[in-house]
């Protein structure tokens, strides 16, 4: 018994489907009378590519042709679709690709037609040719004689030397979208008398990821199997086929930051006997959707999907923030690496699906990052407001360590207000900065600097040594877009060294990786508490000291003795 597939190739351009650039070319040329002597045909498998070659030899022989409508019933059509014809020859280049076998070609193609006009070669798999047999074909694919025409097929196309490319005329197959294949299969339902459901040969068509080839035999698979009559339920059962609903339900799972609802979902799908190995890749599938819904603000055209799914597909994506779906990409990612390593694909999905519904559950620095991130995209009606100024405690005097101990107090309250507006900006001329700042410029607030400062932007500074000046520092104050960073007034030397240009534009990176914000720093020493003013406090350490105790911290050194 013939397979399907086999049984319903197209036999004419009518029936040729999703490949309309083509179809068109091809007959305009033979219309026009301009069939020139090479074509290379090239796609994924499945596409139609040899269907669409055996055409044009049927087009090209016909006995009433050339013609775009051969009769399918002459004695040519028909040896023709049979494989029989002596005119033309279909070769494999997967067995038949080295030198002898282009030199029998070129011995044979001297030999006129035998029923038809033109002589046909069709090689299959054209890229497994080696570059002798390639080089032996140039001249001959240059200059033909009238009477031939090569029809090269293949999947990869870069293979194929360029000195061929340039002598052939390239057709580019494209993969069918799901309608064409629903619509494929629907024609052989009908006239194989199957019973089938839309939605079971969406999912027919869905699992056959655009080749109608495979489509078609899935096709004749199942229904052997249900004897004609198919369902969704069986479909799903044989093929092991995720569904979309779960794939959308796991999403708005996620969306809900429901950790046991996911987790119960996924013990249903195992129960039921799916492959979580095949569920980590189609959730990864359905993120890709989600991901160019995202970026291009509708659902592209070429994406396979049924129109009821584009609505949910549109609207699943408003509600996954974007950062959400980039995490869980790279989460199902290293489910799929470490599944390969010969894991049980079932944890890493459920550490995935915890760690997207409960970020706080992560310490990773990915983790944080992308929680900080979160923050920052949080619309500012759901951030708590921070109390306002007038309610707030006044802040310790600061003095900068920089700076020399004043001798005596400023004799005025005008040479007072002078200091004061020389060492330090005034609110005006902040309010004044962050109004003329420009509307893209990314704004953050002190309080979540103060909350990520030890969590996230100091272990992001990059050099270990720098990292570990700033670790006693706080940030204090932030106006416009000018940051204070406060150090004790024991770590006046860490202060020093945190004013070094290397080491700010260390800080200033890591700030900015993390807030996307360009602050400019100001570093500031703590004033001394009155307790430490007593008589039993000891003598300040000298710098030299400061140093071998930064030394100490960093390096975990130890002071030679003598």
């Amino acid at each position: 018994m013939t397979a399907l597939y086999r049984k319903y190739r197209p036999q004419d351009f009518d029936e040729v489907v999703g490949q309309e650039a083509v179809v068109r070319t091809l007959t305009n040329a033979i219309t026009h009378g301009q069939v020139r002597q090479a074509y290379l045909f090239a796609g994924p498998r499945g596409t139609g590519k040899t269907s669409l070659a055996r055409i044009l030899a049927k087009s090209l022989n016909c006995v009433q042709g050339p013609t775009v409508t051969p009769d399918k019933t002459c004695h040519v059509c028909q040896a023709i679709a049979a494989g029989n014809s002596l005119d033309v020859v279909e070769m494999d280049a997967a067995s038949q690709r080295g030198i002898d076998d282009i030199r029998e070609i070129r011995e044979r193609v001297v030999l006129q037609p035998v029923e038809g006009r033109y002589k046909v070669y069709i090689l299959d798999e054209a890229h497994q040719l080696t570059d002798a047999a390639w080089n032996a074909l140039l001249k001959l694919i240059e200059e033909p004689p009238p009477h031939l025409v090569f029809v090269f097929c293949t999947t990869e196309l870069s293979k194929v030397i360029a000195t061929v490319r340039s002598r052939c005329q390239v057709f580019a197959f494209a993969r069918p979208r799901l309608p064409e294949l629903v619509q494929v299969l629907e024609h052989v339902c009908k006239a194989e008398e199957i019973e089938a459901p839309g939605p079971a040969l969406a999912l027919i068509a869905r699992a056959a990821r655009g080749s109608f080839r495979d489509a078609v035999s899935l096709l004749d698979q199942l229904s052997s199997a249900t004897e004609h009559k198919l369902s969704v339920q069986a479909v799903l059962q044989l093929l092991g086929v995720i569904e979309e609903d779960a794939l959308f339900r796991l999403i708005d799972l996620v969306v809900a930051g429901d950790t046991a609802g996911a987790l119960v979902a996924i013990e249903e799908l195992s129960s039921q006997g799916q492959d979580l190995g095949r569920l980590i890749g189609d959730l990864l599938e359905h993120l890709r959707y989600l991901m160019l819904v995202q970026q291009m603000n509708e659902v592209p055209e070429s994406l396979p999907v049924t129109e009821e799914t584009r609505g949910r597909l549109l609207e699943q994506a408003h509600q996954l923030p974007q950062a959400t779906v980039l995490r869980l990409c790279d989460l199902l990612g290293d489910a799929i690496r470490d599944m390969r390593a010969g894991g049980d694909p079932r944890l890493p999905l459920e550490l995935a699906l915890v760690k997207a519904t409960r970020p706080a559950a992560d310490l990773s620095w990915d983790a944080l990052s992308h929680r900080l991130e979160l923050l920052e995209r949080r619309p500012a009606s759901s951030t708590p407001p921070l109390p306002a100024p007038a309610e707030t405690k006044p802040a310790p005097k600061k003095k900068e360590a920089t700076a020399p101990e004043p001798a005596s107090a400023p004799d005025s309250a005008e040479q007072a207000g002078e200091n004061e507006q020389a060492s330090e900006p005034s609110a005006s001329a902040a309010a004044d900065s962050a109004a003329d700042s420009p509307p893209e410029t990314i704004s953050v607030e002190l309080q979540r600097l103060q909350e990520a400062w030890q969590r996230s932007i100091v272990p992001a500074i990059a050099s270990i040594p720098t990292r570990s000046i700033f670790q006693e520092a706080r940030p204090v104050t932030l106006e416009g877009t000018r940051l204070s960073i406060e150090f004790p007034n024991s770590a006046a030397f860490h202060r020093k060294m945190a004013a070094d240009e290397k080491n700010a534009a260390q800080l200033s990176a890591a700030i900015f990786e993390l807030t996307g914000a360009r602050l400019s720093l100001e570093f500031t020493v703590a004033e001394k508490a009155p307790s430490e003013d007593t008589e039993d406090a000891g003598p300040e350490p000298t710098p030299e000291e400061d140093l071998i105790s930064l030394l100490k911290d960093t390096f975990d050194a130890q002071e030679a003795e003598d």
